[in-house]
């Protein structure tokens, strides 16, 4: 079974994005990676936010895409073997050792993530 983990923004600045919609929203960052990647939690929200630094958001790149989380019990070879089957392209694994994450494009080339839960 997979769920939605997190809704993801791409940013040039993760630390001040996340910021500006802590505060908007009443939410408070509750983990930043180095201002690589920053996460707001709002409450009464199921769903948190990420925002994720890149150098430069490109117009080639969808600006906001769907984090996902498998199971913990699922084998990753095998959701991604269930992904790509239903029509989804594995780009590949990204991340660093303690938090990884797969990314994939959909049959229109929209990027989304799928990784353990964290």
């Amino acid at each position: 079974m997979t769920a939605l983990g997190m809704i993801t923004v791409d940013t040039t600045d993760a630390r001040r994005l996340s910021a500006w919609w802590a505060e908007r929203l009443g939410g408070e960052v509750v983990f930043d990676a180095e201002g690589w990647f920053c996460v707001v939690s709002v409450p009464g929200w199921s769903t948190d936010l990420g925002f994720q630094y890149v150098e430069e958001p490109s117009p080639g790149k969808n600006r906001l895409h769907l984090d996902l989380v498998r199971d913990e019990q699922e084998d990753r070879e095998a959701a991604i073997a269930a992904w790509t089957a239903a029509g989804a392209v594995h780009l590949g694994l990204r991340g660093e050792s303690d938090f990884q994450w797969d990314t994939f494009e959909d049959p229109d080339g929209n990027e989304f993530c799928i990784a353990a839960g964290h």
